[in-house]
């Protein structure tokens, strides 16, 4: 049904129910306009709605109401017209809030473009818009830039992070050959790229195009509400008529006609229009409190039907803050030793491998002439002898390669750092899980759910990370919409989906999937939006807590649609038949009211939504530097430098 704008309907419900309100303590023509007032106000924001999807052949709730409030004015009850559509307008206003904002943040996808792209022309180089690039042309782009559309590296080697665009938690080396996509930021070299897909066409494009298509299905689907509706309307309609028209071939016309009208005011649904935007009200209210937004009552009916959750790793079941997690000495040497190299090597790095050795080592002097070699690592002068960081094959592993094997093995990225040609001593680097991520996954587990993990991180780095967390069913190495393939396929083979992720890349399949969830109030905002669900902190553990208040909410939901229901049910054929006038049916709408706001109100309450205890802070820093860098660093994209890269990570996505 097409409706006014969410924020529109917001008012225009807000303005009738000051109206209504207003007609109260009034009297004689003052009342009567406040009340026609209110009727025409809230009236507008389903009437004409509903009269179009009439003409389509598509019967709802809201020709319901509007039927039964045309009903109520031709027996000269206004103020009880003015009501339904008062309370109507409310749930219309609920649900096309939440409806207008689910695509707000997919602009943020757009601004990853940059501005302008350098590109070589007949032998000169030439800034262009990226709409202007044509397939074939050869981008330029220099360390810290972002790259402008897909392309192949033709020339120059780098080290991408592809956090945007695949969810890699450490950067990834590239050389000639190599696919590379929009949005990526180059760290360290200059690359010569062939454009392989236009700006209309481009990873990002069809990222924005497959959340776009996602949503729109979403969309269409129909609410719960208005599947009970279906056959109740036509149902009330072919009643009223026979009413009116029998009885006038049987009886008194006037009488006859009275009673389908007021047959159409017992169909009026109003507690079957509050039974849903009370309890979604009562529900959401509850979990905004406890840091997790919920948008609308789809969301909630959604979320409350999920068998299966699909989590993203970097950012959901890990911390996106690589950390140094063990340091191995070489024989003779000492752990503090090989970090107090490294960070001399890496003392003036941007790479975020870089900055995780930084925040392990003591402080210390920087190394001198220091040279970055494009994928293998850093060399320059520490502690006054020459020395060597990287990865292995750039440093041989010697007697360390059994460690080497087994840190890598444990999902680590491994530096080796070597002293006057000598090893001595490898560091791993990891991005840690979550502390409470393996508890999160009992209890989903308690709760009869099924789990996969869906990573665009290499396999070797996935399968260690989702052991530790207590997953099985792992697919890496993905694409956007690899992600969003992968959540239609576990929808089909085993049931409604949860997919839970915290970044851009995450987006197609959040909105792919039966219910989406975004992590972390700082996660990215076409994340967020994709979404149904944001949980605003990073306690994963509100993830089994959300999907329990909602199933509790639901059925709640479906309890007052039943009651509602039964309601309609018994005073349609009483009022048909004159056992009940438009006096008895007006004061059992009222109790129906009372009852389903009640039990609405119950939907509301915290049990499923416990007080969580403090996270510990990650291993080797205190919760404040913790947090203090959090706070400084929110998940943006980065411009790396030169340094090492995991081992196994993939230079060219299948």
């Amino acid at each position: 049904m097409a409706r006014l704008a969410g924020g529109a309907t917001l008012r225009a419900a807000a303005v009738s129910g000051l109206l209504l309100g207003a007609s109260w303590p009034a009297s004689g023509a003052w009342s009567t306009g406040l009340l026609l007032a209110a009727l025409l106000v809230g009236a507008g924001t389903f009437v004409p709605g509903a009269l179009r999807a009439l003409l389509r052949g598509r019967l709802g709730v809201g020709l319901l109401m509007s039927i039964a409030a045309a009903g109520a004015v031709a027996l000269g009850e206004l103020g009880e017209a003015a009501m339904l559509a008062f309370l109507f307008s409310i749930a219309e206003a609920l649900e096309g809030y939440a409806l207008a904002r689910t695509r707000r943040g997919l602009r943020a996808l757009l601004d990853l473009v940059p501005p302008t792209a350098r590109v070589l022309r007949d032998g000169a180089e030439a800034e262009v818009a990226p709409d202007e690039l044509r397939i074939g042309d050869v981008l330029l782009v220099r360390p810290g830039e972002r790259i402008a559309t897909d392309g192949l590296v033709l020339a120059g080697h780098g080290a991408l992070d592809l956090s945007v665009v695949t969810g890699e938690s450490a950067p990834v080396e590239v050389g000639p050959g190599a696919e590379v996509f929009a949005g990526a930021v180059n760290g360290a070299g200059a690359l010569e790229i062939s454009v392989t897909a236009t700006a209309e066409d481009n990873s990002l494009a069809r990222l924005v195009h497959t959340v776009h298509q996602a949503q729109a299905r979403k969309g269409t689907s129909q609410r719960l509400a208005e599947r009970f509706a279906r056959p109740l309307v036509p149902g009330v309609l072919v009643l009223a008529a026979l009413v009116a028209g029998l009885g006038s071939l049987l009886g008194d016309p006037d009488v006859w006609i009275e009673r389908a009208l007021v047959v159409l005011v017992a169909a009026a649904p109003c507690a079957f229009a509050l039974s849903v935007p009370i309890a979604v009200v009562a529900a959401i209210g509850a979990a905004s409190r406890a840091g997790v937004l919920i948008k609308g009552g789809a969301a909630v009916e959604r979320l409350g039907q999920v068998r299966v959750v699909a989590l993203d790793k970097t950012g959901t079941l890990t911390r996106n803050e690589p950390t140094v997690v063990d340091t191995v000495a070489a024989p003779g040497r000492e752990p503090a030793h090989v970090l107090r190299v490294a960070a001399a090597l890496e003392a003036r790095s941007e790479h975020p491998l870089a900055a995780a050795v930084l925040a392990a080592a003591p402080p210390g002097t920087p190394a001198v002439e220091v040279e970055a070699v494009p994928g293998l690592g850093l060399r320059g002068t520490a502690l006054g002898r020459p020395a060597r960081l990287g990865k292995p094959g750039f440093v041989s592993p010697g007697p360390l390669a059994a460690e080497v094997d087994r840190l890598q093995d444990a999902g680590s990225t491994v530096v080796l750092v070597e002293l006057d040609a000598e090893l001595i001593g490898a560091i791993a680097v990891r991005d840690e899980i979550r502390p409470e991520a393996a508890e999160a996954v009992t209890t989903l587990k308690k709760q009869g759910m099924r789990l996969a993990m869906l990573t665009g991180d290499n396999a070797r780095t996935a399968h260690a990370i989702a052991a530790g967390a207590g997953i099985g069913d792992v697919h890496a190495e993905l694409l956007p919409a690899d992600k969003a393939r992968v959540v239609s396929e576990l929808s089909t083979a085993q049931g409604p989906v949860a997919m839970a992720g915290d970044g851009i890349n995450d987006a197609p399949a959040l909105a792919t999937a039966h219910a989406g969830v975004a992590m972390g109030a700082m996660g990215s905002d076409v994340a967020i939006e994709a979404a149904d669900v944001a949980l605003m902190g990073e306690d994963l553990r509100r993830l089994p807590d959300a999907i329990a208040h909602t199933r509790a909410a639901r059925r709640i939901l479906t309890q007052n649609l039943l009651l509602s229901g039964a309601i309609l049910v018994a005073l349609v054929p009483l009022a048909a038949t004159g056992t009940l006038g438009l006096t008895a049916v007006v004061a059992a709408h009222e109790l129906a009211e009372v009852l389903v706001i009640a039990n609405g109100i119950r939907a509301g309450r915290r049990t499923h939504l416990p007080l969580r205890a403090p996270l510990p802070a990650p291993r080797g820093v205190a919760a404040e530097e913790g947090s203090a860098r959090r706070a400084r660093s929110p998940r943006r994209p980065r411009s790396t430098a030169a340094g090492a890269a995991p081992e196994g990570a993939p230079t060219r996505r299948r």
